[in-house]
């Protein structure tokens, strides 16, 4: 499969499986959790399925599209490592939706990154939450989903923690 063919099945996966998550947390309370803004894409995504809502953005440093920046107040600025903690400190528990789209071409350096990256997510994700992520992470309180018709099998990850 060219990279061309593969990149467009991992966005079509991600399109689909955002789209799943954003129905079933339509009625629940709590922020939207976008981890890597990139060009802001999936950011832009995530405003038209959940407008209103509030939509916290970790970055290291911005260089999305111009309209799909959040404002400053949803922006956390830095490495993830340094700021997954304050996010914590500041929301708690609270996330109903996280979307972790980090990582590098890099198989084993993103398998090292998900233990770390899992637990650190799980401190913001609310009861009966949900995270849609590009790589498996390994949350004891999580429940891993089967993919939405269509999207292949290991191609993007859904999980749900314990309500």
């Amino acid at each position: 499969m060219s990279r061309l063919d593969s990149f467009i099945r991992r966005m079509q996966a991600q399109r689909d499986c955002l789209n799943w998550a954003a129905g079933q947390v339509r009625g629940m309370a709590g922020p939207i959790l976008e981890i890597g803004l990139g060009n802001g894409r999936t950011y832009d995504h995530l405003r038209e399925l959940l407008p209103g809502r509030d939509i916290h953005v970790f970055e290291r440093e911005v260089r999305a599209h111009p309209d799909c920046v959040p404002p400053a107040h949803h922006l956390f600025l830095g490495d993830v490592r340094e700021q997954l903690p304050r996010a914590t400190r500041m929301l708690g528990r609270s996330a109903v939706l996280i979307h972790s789209d980090l990582g590098t071409g890099d198989h084993a350096a993103n398998m090292e990154m998900g233990t770390w990256l899992g637990p650190a997510l799980d401190q913001l994700l609310a009861p009966g939450g949900y995270v849609v992520a590009n790589q498996p992470l390994d949350v004891a309180r999580w429940i891993r989903l089967p993919e939405p018709d269509g999207v292949p099998k290991d191609r993007y990850f859904l999980y749900r923690a314990a309500p």
